[in-house]
């Protein structure tokens, strides 16, 4: 039975520390890197990234939807960065907030999931805001083939806090309704001392008491978006996520992509050095 991704991403953790690089490749980056504005721009992009990152981060995190903009040749280039990133021994978290009913998100998690899939990946990000349940089956299909979910608990976006922070008939948050939930899935299938593969996508700059939430069991890994540009700096770790610190991939984008091809690898050793300090790495 393969390793599940919660104790794999503990692994990962252990060995590089936080950094989950994003690749976005904005329009204004291709720009900034030379790349044209097309399919082989962003996989060109793309492949500089997984390189610049390779043997220094636990994670890659590309956005789909700079890939999907180009169409079928786009979809072909992720395709190509994901493989590689794979090949390098990154953890390959696939942003594409997927969530849908029935045998529609079945489908999805058919694509990102199986074994020899065009595009499989190590994690896939899902919206959970259709009900927890229609992502019974994709729970399935992860655990079946040692793969994860980081399923959108409280994010850090204005628009999103009426809806995540509503109270629910139980007197809980929605996003805590999601994690309660998530996590009694967690503990059905996890071994006693090992990470769910099911974990979680919190803001780096939510406010855990106004979003209604708190630590849970069993342990599970938690993407957290907002690191960098968005204004959360690795010393926000410990601050924000307390005793789950530990549990915490903290995603940079623009921060370091910014640098450039000629001195993207220098930066992401750079920032990748700076969260080990802060965890005592």
């Amino acid at each position: 039975m393969s390793i599940g991704f919660g104790e794999r991403t503990r692994a990962a953790l252990a060995a590089y520390g936080p950094l989950c690089v994003g690749i976005d490749p904005h329009a204004a980056l291709l720009d900034d890197w030379g790349l044209a504005q097309d399919a082989a721009g962003v996989r060109e992009f793309g492949l500089r990234t997984v390189d610049a990152a390779a043997g220094r981060v636990a994670a890659v995190k590309p956005q789909v939807s700079f890939f999907e903009r180009f169409g079928s040749a786009g979809i072909a280039a992720l395709e190509n960065v994901m493989a590689a990133a794979a090949a390098a021994g990154l953890l390959v978290i696939a942003d594409a907030k997927r969530g849908d009913i029935g045998t529609t998100m079945d489908a999805y998690a058919a694509a990102w999931f199986t074994p020899g899939s065009p595009l499989e990946c190590d994690a896939l990000t899902v919206n959970p805001y259709l009900g927890v349940g229609v992502l019974d089956g994709t729970f399935d299909l992860a655990a079946r083939h040692g793969k994860g979910t980081l399923v959108l608990a409280a994010t850090s976006n204005p628009d999103a806090a009426r809806l995540q922070r509503a109270i629910d008939a139980d007197g809980r948050t929605v996003s805590a309704a999601v994690i309660d939930a998530v996590s009694r899935r967690n503990a059905a299938d996890t071994p006693a001392g090992e990470w769910g593969s099911n974990g979680f996508v919190v803001g780096a700059t939510v406010n855990w008491s106004e979003a209604g939430i708190a630590a849970f069991q069993p342990p599970a890994p938690i993407l957290a978006p907002g690191f960098g540009a968005q204004g959360a700096t690795p010393a926000d770790l410990r601050t924000r996520f307390g005793t789950l610190a530990d549990n915490v991939l903290a995603s940079e984008s623009r921060s370091i992509l910014s640098a450039g091809p000629d001195r993207i690898a220098a930066t992401i050793e750079e920032r990748a050095a700076r969260y080990q300090e802060v965890m005592g790495g």
